[in-house]
């Protein structure tokens, strides 16, 4: 398995500017995740999916992308258009079913959030298989977790890719769990990067919790799909340190002794020592950037709170290209 931060490594082009862009990339998603689980607890929003201690499988990747590749996130990884300029309010806004929660991927290169589990693979290997076709070096990335292996969806999705050699990377995040099935549930593979070979493409095992590693490893998928070397799948192997949603409690399956030294080795405490060992942060620094986003997700609550209510006749809209005449009977709005 690749790590870079436990061997006490460094990663070749990555200058102290470049790596404390990842560590503010890191803390903006630490801080949007826990404001989001009080905010749900608020009753300000709906059922939330934690990603807690899953940013640097999110930090590492993107900042490993160009500005003009394409990402396709699952529900997991709902604020990562934060690392492309999105609005947090436009994130908390999707959360609260508000319509100021769509945006337009083109205009940030990132898809719509996708709940159903893989069926954004195949959306992503034909959006990556069609800038290949039209001579564009841009690549793409989809992000699913351990249990979307087990989906026909992704099947579909990284069989077309690796016979079309489309440039995508297949970005598993492998936390061990779907819900509440275990992996050795979902595969009899010793491995998920051993499913690779089936489709004739690399796979490649990254610290999940490492995000020099996640950053190395992107880099060099990247790298390969530009230069017309086809599809990647890695697989970044974590733990569910938190609940699969804040619906979930997962004392009753979950192993929580792995949970709590998971806590203790989190990623972004694991980077940021790390920083601190080269001398690139120091406490200053460190809460300049923790106040930062702090400051970002309470303007972005605010300017989310201060949208107005949506029309309720909105539910009609683009549901049908005739409405049938009978439709809004009953309907006093």
């Amino acid at each position: 398995m690749r790590r870079v931060i436990d061997e006490e490594r460094e990663v070749g082009g990555l200058g102290p500017d470049e790596l404390l862009a990842i560590y503010r990339s890191l803390i903006l998603l630490r801080t949007y995740d826990e404001r989001s689980v009080v905010y749900h607890r608020q009753g300000r929003i709906g059922t939330y999916a934690i990603f807690w201690n899953h940013e640097a499988m999110q930090a590492g990747s993107v900042h490993a992308l160009a500005e003009g590749d394409w990402i396709f996130p699952s529900y997991r990884e709902s604020a990562i258009g934060l690392l492309r300029g999105m609005p947090p309010s436009t994130v908390l806004h999707w959360w609260r079913g508000h319509p100021a929660g769509w945006w337009n991927p083109a205009e940030y290169r990132v898809a719509s959030i996708c709940v159903p589990i893989a069926t954004h693979v195949s959306h992503a290997a034909g959006l990556a298989w069609g800038e290949k076709l039209k001579g564009n070096s841009t690549v793409a990335i989809a992000y699913f977790g351990d249990g979307a292996t087990s989906e026909g969806s992704f099947h579909e999705g990284a069989n077309l890719a690796a016979v079309m050699q489309a440039p995508l990377i297949l970005f598993c995040n492998n936390n061990q769990w779907a819900i509440s099935t275990p992996l050795e549930a979902q595969t009899h593979a010793e491995t998920l990067a051993d499913k690779a070979v089936g489709y004739g493409m690399p796979g490649v095992r990254v610290d999940g919790g490492d995000v020099l590693a996640v950053y190395e490893a992107t880099r060099e998928a990247v790298e390969r799909a530009r230069g017309g070397g086809g599809p990647t799948f890695i697989e970044a192997v974590t733990y569910r340190a938190a609940p699969h949603a804040t619906a979930d409690d997962p004392r009753a399956y979950i192993d929580l002794d792995r949970v709590e030294e998971e806590k203790r080795n989190e990623c972004v405490g694991r980077y940021d020592a790390y920083l601190r060992r080269l001398g690139v942060l120091d406490d200053a620094t460190a809460e300049e950037i923790k106040n930062e986003a702090l400051e970002a997700m309470r303007q972005g609550i605010t300017e989310a709170e201060a949208e107005p209510e949506p029309d309720p006749e909105l539910v009609f809209d683009n549901a049908y290209v005739l409405p049938p005449p009978n439709l809004r009977e009953g309907w006093d709005g």
